[in-house]
């Protein structure tokens, strides 16, 4: 630990934990064998119940599971669940009530709200925003500059559903999904796409707003260098462990 942190006495760190100058670790945070925690970062931060009553705060757990990388100014608020083999960008949030499967990366000034979850193995790329109540299940990629919307006319308190984003979907750059949308299965989202309708399974969704203009199958590289281009993991694993993927010659079911 380095003797600019500030590490509370009733954090428990594990084996090997490294952590960087100016950080703070507050109480009830969890963090696991083998785990780096660079330079200015809050891991535990209070949520909003502490400053409407300090006295009375009872932080929740916080847990960040072993061999996880958190990168310099990165923020994660009490409460959150964080899987093995973690590894963000710099000046990432991630809030309250997330949990964050195994093997999961997210990137540099990407914010993560309350009450999400997110499956195994997913890449959020840089300045993605995932609002509250949303799920993103195993394996999908939402590339920079994605946003996951969750209010139908703000600002709202009552009406607000996050998207579902089933497996193996990709979100292409600077696209928006609107609050209660489904994408289903393996679908691919256009780049700058303005999604506010459900994506069937294995389709492609272009334009804004949005429209279905094909299946995944017909997808075709424009090099012609891949004879198949989705699924994206028929061709494209690197950074995974051996056996989380499909065969390469496997159908998507």
């Amino acid at each position: 630990m380095h003797p600019t942190s500030v590490v509370s006495l009733d954090a428990e760190l594990g084996d090997g934990v490294r952590i960087g100058p100016f950080c703070v670790v507050h109480p009830g945070v969890v963090v696991g064998d083998g785990c780096i925690v660079d330079s200015h970062c809050v891991l535990g931060a209070p949520t909003s119940s502490f400053y409407e009553a300090p006295a009375a705060y009872e932080p929740p757990a916080c847990r960040v599971e072993a061999g996880s990388l958190i990168r310099s100014h990165t923020v994660v608020y009490a409460g959150a669940e964080i899987g093995e083999q973690f590894e963000c960008g710099h000046h990432v949030t991630i809030r309250e009530r997330t949990r964050i499967g195994t093997g999961v990366r997210v990137g540099t000034r990407s914010d993560v709200q309350g009450d999400v979850t997110v499956g195994d193995f997913c890449r959020l790329h840089s300045n993605v925003f995932v609002a509250k109540h949303s799920t993103i299940e195993d394996f999908v990629w939402l590339l920079p500059n994605v946003t996951l919307a969750n209010d139908p006319h703000p600002p709202s308190d009552t009406c607000t559903r996050g998207p579902t984003i089933r497996r193996y979907a990709v979100v292409s750059a600077n696209a928006m999904v609107f609050p209660g949308v489904e994408i289903g299965e393996g679908a691919l989202v256009g780049a700058m796409a303005l999604v506010r309708h459900d994506i069937p399974a294995r389709s492609v969704a272009v334009g804004a707003p949005a429209q279905i203009v094909g299946s995944t199958a017909d997808v075709r590289c424009r090099d012609g260098r891949l004879g198949r281009v989705y699924p994206w993991w028929t061709h494209f694993r690197r950074g995974y462990p051996d056996g989380v993927l499909p065969p390469a010659d496997a159908g998507l079911d």
